[in-house]
Order: C-alpha cells, then sequence, then structure tokens
C-alpha cells in the first residue's frame, strides 16, 4: 500500500494550460505583446469584476475603448480552459451592451473571434 502523497508522486497529471501562480493585475507576455497592438490611452487592464452567478466572476483582461467611443472587452487567450469559453459566453450574454472580443496570437498572427 502506497500513501496518499507517493499516489500523487507517481500518478498526477500536470496542469495544461492553466498557471496557478497567476498574480491579479499583472500581465502575462502574451497580455503584455497584445497591449503593445492597443493605442496608449485607450485601455485599461483588469479594470472590472463582473458577477455571472452566485460565487462566479469574470475579469476580463482589457477594457478598451474604440474609435466610435464604445467600450470593448477584449479577452487575450494563449489556450482555452473550457470554463474560459463558457465564462465569456454568458458574459457577452448577459452584459450584451458590451462588445466582446477574443484575441490569439498565432505564429505572429493576432486573431479575434467575437462573441455576439
Amino acid at each position: 500500500m502506497i500513501s496518499g502523497e507517493e499516489f500523487n508522486k507517481r500518478f498526477a497529471k500536470k496542469a495544461r494550460g492553466r498557471r496557478h501562480d497567476r498574480t491579479a493585475g499583472k500581465m502575462n507576455k502574451l497580455e503584455a505583446a497584445y497591449s503593445q497592438e492597443l493605442l496608449p490611452g485607450t485601455w485599461m487592464f483588469e479594470a472590472m469584476k463582473f458577477r455571472l452567478a452566485d460565487n462566479t466572476y469574470y475579469t476580463p483582461d482589457f477594457m478598451v475603448m474604440n474609435p466610435e467611443g464604445y467600450i470593448e472587452v477584449h479577452e487575450v487567450k494563449g489556450f482555452w480552459e473550457d470554463d474560459a469559453r463558457v465564462k465569456i459566453k454568458v458574459f457577452a450574454e448577459k452584459f450584451s451592451w458590451f462588445v466582446v472580443k477574443a484575441v490569439t496570437r498565432v505564429k505572429g498572427v493576432w486573431t479575434v473571434e467575437s462573441f455576439d
């Protein structure tokens, strides 16, 4: 019989995609790179937190003012966890007055997915 600690060492899978050392308010490398693509003075990083349901919140990466003066929500993703995609879809539906976009970079090219 092996201990729980020994079992975890042998058989536990490493988490994919999600980093648990994330510091709120501090950009990762992909977010920092994307911020360089935005016009200075038109965006804020993790500026607001939205309640989606009981004990469920969503904090957009960027709140961006577009040239027409509307606020857009930009979520920067290197890898999509299932819960992140669900949260952004729920957010887009519940807060429909925002333009919601997910942004990723593939081989140096920024791609945008809109959630209507």
